[in-house]
């Protein structure tokens, strides 16, 4: 057994375990596809075919494209509990390429009216808030209990890497050929990332994890494998019985709402500060994904328990943020943004991973779609509302908002881990261990 560990420790996860693989693959797609049509959307309606409303045009799209993961949680909660998570992955994927690749076809016969360009937005965006959360609810069926911090960091570095490759091509595929290459583009991703799923095997799901579920009996895909199954509940008693958890994710909200404007203030930073091209909106976007990718893969070796380290990371963001506001330029901005986007990364990992394990398994389908539709609640608000000042207030004033916006949002955090203990784990061996790792500073386990 100690001769076979330094050889599993040789090869990442996502290439000793094929299936997690391709699962990942698809994962990697998708959302690459997604942000390269909300990147390219947004410089296509900025750069060009925006009017003198290029702020709110921008937001509104924004908003629009973010609102299925708000307002479909509770449809996705019972879709992932009742459904093979395998099945439920590959149809979101093959729907999302369904409906990109007519509209490519449709784009390069003529002009795509705005009202289109609003609709595959909306279409994508519900694709994927189905997509995401099902994935994250599958990674202990795809993968050892001992490798589900590795699957969490590949899982988590999926929206970094989809930020380099999604947020580079964009607006790039804007410049080049216009809004319909970047269509194109998506649609063929979207399919391929089905084919992946498809062919990918969820090893260690329970049986009825691969069928559709009897809502009468409670089970649930990832079921523990023992003991009688609980009874499904509904979100609102999920969140109820983990009021710590609720109450960070409550805070992450707050800090959505100045972190994710940034997708506005981008664009409009690169046009109105630095005077340059789609190309500087795709080197802004790589180097807020790149330090994402390193985040979410040096999340696990940075020391101190979650609280502490999501608090001090959104104390750097707010000083990141807004830089850029007070200094002007593109290696400020690029800097910044690196900066933002490892925090990001880290803070990532760190409370995924806590969710991982203190979220009792039945629960897990819920409260993931619960989390994302907490956490993507106010990134509607904010695209509006960052557009709409982004017509009336300079970008560098926008950076200022969005740095001072997140001081509070630390500070209420840091007041958290003080004051509550995190929820008691209810799954997996190494609870005592994992309580003892996140009891808030001041307190003893």
């Amino acid at each position: 057994m100690n001769a076979a560990a330094p050889r599993g420790r040789r090869l990442p996860l996502v290439l000793r375990n094929p299936s997690f693989g391709r699962v990942w693959t698809a994962q990697l797609l998708t959302q690459a596809a997604g942000r390269m049509f909300q990147v390219g959307a947004v410089w296509w309606l900025v750069g060009f075919a925006g009017g003198e409303r290029r702020g709110l045009e921008s937001g509104l799209f924004l908003m629009v494209s973010t609102l299925p993961a708000v307002a479909l949680a509770p449809v996705v909660a019972r879709v992932v509990a009742r459904h093979a998570h395998r099945t439920v992955l590959a149809v979101a994927a093959a729907v999302a390429g369904a409906v990109a690749v007519p509209v490519a076809l449709w784009a390069y016969a003529g002009d795509l009216p705005m009202p289109a360009v609003y609709a595959v937005g909306l279409a994508l965006a519900a694709c994927q808030a189905v997509f995401d959360p099902c994935l994250t609810t599958s990674v202990p069926e795809l993968v050892e209990d001992t490798d589900i911090e590795a699957a969490t960091g590949f899982e988590l570095s999926t929206q970094s890497l989809a930020g380099l490759g999604g947020g580079l091509l964009g607006p790039l595929l804007v410049d080049s050929g216009g809004l319909p290459a970047v269509v194109a583009v998506c649609g063929t991703a979207y399919l391929l990332a089905a084919l992946l799923v498809a062919s990918a095997r969820f090893r260690h799901a329970t049986g009825t994890s691969d069928a559709p579920q009897d809502p009468q009996d409670g089970s649930m895909a990832g079921g523990e494998g023992h003991g009688t199954p609980a009874a499904p509940r509904t979100l609102r008693q999920i969140l109820a019985g983990l009021p710590f958890i609720r109450r960070v994710l409550l805070c992450f909200a707050a800090a959505n709402l100045f972190t994710t404007a940034v997708y506005v203030v981008m664009p409009l930073y690169t046009r109105g500060v630095l005077h340059s091209t789609g190309s500087t909106v795709a080197t802004l976007e790589a180097a807020l994904g790149a330090g994402t990718l390193v985040g979410s893969f040096t999340g696990a070796r940075v020391p101190g328990r979650p609280i502490a380290v999501g608090s001090a990371c959104l104390t750097v963001m707010a000083v990141a943020l807004g830089l850029p506001g007070l200094r002007a330029g593109h290696a400020t901005a690029i800097g910044a943004l690196a900066v933002a986007g490892w925090c990001v990364g880290v803070i990532g990992v760190r409370f995924v991973a806590l969710f991982q394990r203190l979220v009792p398994t039945a629960d897990k389908p819920g409260f993931f779609a619960v989390m994302q539709a907490l956490l993507g609640a106010t990134f509607p608000l904010s695209s509006l509302v960052f557009g709409a000042l982004g017509d009336h207030l300079g970008a560098r004033a926008l950076c200022l908002v969005q740095g001072a916006g997140l001081v509070p949002v630390a500070l209420a955090l840091w007041w958290l881990g003080g004051r509550a203990r995190p929820d008691a784990p209810r799954t997996g061996p190494g609870d005592a261990a994992t309580a003892a790792h996140l009891t808030p500073a001041g307190e003893t386990s």
